[in-house]
């Protein structure tokens, strides 16, 4: 085997990242409130030696019901269960900075991490979106970089929080009846501008100190806090060139933050379409676009760039956008969209059903054979250090990769064989941090 290499993750969303998904005839929507349905997904994954599943989550619903599978468990409620029928696999669940408080959130990271043996991952969002600030007293949402600040100052707190205990803090003498070492149990003390918290946890450190830190932003305020916080980025990319971009600018900041290269994994998007064979795979897709309710795409479009297009004409190419700096959602997918609609020319139409299989997400229709061409392409030439499987139906479609493209990466020497380690920092390579409180 190669010394470096490939990290899987595998993005669980209902059943299929195709927002049409629920309407083919190769999935069951009653399943999307089916624990099982979960259950035996993360098992799949397991099989296949994947690193991590993950769960996203947000504070509203998505797209219009009338047209959208909106069922959706809380997602740390849901790994719980996930963690009882797995051994290895990490378990990572969205939850945004700016619609909690470090202390809950600490707490609930840290309980998984127990629960789990340590396999526990935090997915860091400081979402975007007016309806989701709406759902908390708000009318609308904090401006973006403003929301990067307070993430930030939330990281301070809950990293902290977590190394409130040292890891020999614990005594359990039962004959002095000493439980623990009040002076390995730390106030944090912390005053800030978002944030006071006085501190410790009420939970003693986790198996991995810290469980993982994962991020999603793109934007030059969210490169700039990976920079500084995440272990692991789950980023969107539609060309080979713009990922290998993507992947040296944010290498590069990691160093500039006094961090290793490797300290951070990039994990693109993947959308992978499977056939038996290439005109298979294209039917597939064709069959997915042909699935996809126009009027709930462009719902769910104008959701994710922040402007209206409702009423806009759909075999018409998009209307003049306004300029990145005015968007007070999420900047990076407004640009992929923006970019990706100029760069091929599309219509209206054409861009809903570019986007249907993974919101932006690169989506490779192909054999296994060719799935795996293009994932070993882009690890080796420096355009991903893994990537983040989106299938399209679940699951056969995360069946169908486990079965036929993790092998051939297997045999390719990219992808490991078996798990060499219990918690997700293992399988990420990554070292378990010191509290900041321990001395020596």
């Amino acid at each position: 085997m190669t010394e470096r290499q490939l990290h899987l993750n595998a993005f669980l969303m209902g059943v299929g990242h195709h927002e049409a998904a629920w309407r083919h005839p190769r999935t069951d929507p009653k399943a999307l409130d089916d624990v099982a349905h979960f259950q035996n997904l993360a098992q799949i994954a397991e099989r296949g030696t994947f690193d991590s599943v993950f769960l996203a989550d947000g504070v509203q619903i998505w797209g219009d019901v009338r047209h959208t599978a909106a069922g959706r468990f809380e997602p740390l409620t849901l790994l719980t269960a996930l963690s009882q029928v797995t051994d290895h696999i990490g378990l990572i669940a969205t939850a945004s900075t700016g619609f909690s408080e470090p202390y809950n959130l600490a707490r609930l990271f840290s309980s998984l991490d127990h629960i789990s043996g340590g396999r526990a991952g935090w997915n860091i969002v400081t979402t975007a979106q007016d309806r989701s600030a709406q759902n908390f007293n708000r009318e609308k949402n904090t401006e973006h970089g403003e929301r990067y600040q307070r993430a930030d100052e939330f990281l301070d707190v809950v990293t902290a929080l977590w190394d409130s205990w040292e890891d020999d803090a614990l005594i359990v003498d039962q004959d002095s009846g000493v439980f623990a070492d009040e002076t390995k149990v730390h106030e944090i003390g912390h005053k800030g501008r978002f944030f006071s918290v006085r501190g410790p946890l009420n939970a003693v450190r986790s198996p991995q100190g810290h469980p993982l830190l994962v991020q999603a932003g793109s934007s030059e305020d969210g490169k700039a806090f990976a920079a500084r916080w995440a272990e692991a980025v789950f980023t969107a990319q539609q060309t080979h060139e713009e990922a290998v971009a993507f992947y040296r600018d944010l290498k590069g900041r990691v160093v500039a933050a006094g961090r290793s290269t490797d300290s951070l994994k990039v994990l693109p998007g993947i959308v992978p379409v499977l056939g038996g064979t290439e005109r298979e795979a294209a039917a597939l897709a064709d069959e997915l676009t042909s699935l996809i309710i126009p009027e709930r795409a462009v719902r769910q479009l104008t959701d994710m760039i922040g402007v209206d297009l409702t009423g806009h004409p759909l075999d018409a190419p998009l209307p003049e956008l306004p300029p990145v700096t005015d968007i007070n959602g999420a900047k990076s997918r407004f640009e992929l969209v923006r970019d990706l609609a100029v760069r091929e020319r599309l219509t209206l139409r054409q861009l809903l059903g570019r986007l249907g299989g993974g919101r932006g997400h690169q989506v490779v229709a192909g054999t296994p054979e060719q799935i795996a061409d293009h994932i070993e392409l882009w690890f080796r030439s420096g355009a991903a250090d893994g990537f983040n499987v989106m299938a399209p139906l679940l699951p056969s479609g995360l069946e169908e990769f486990v079965d036929h493209v993790v092998p051939l990466l297997r045999a390719r020497g990219l992808f490991r064989t078996e798990y060499t380690g219990r918690t997700l920092r293992d399988h990420y390579g990554l070292a378990r941090p010191v509290s900041r409180y321990a001395v020596g």
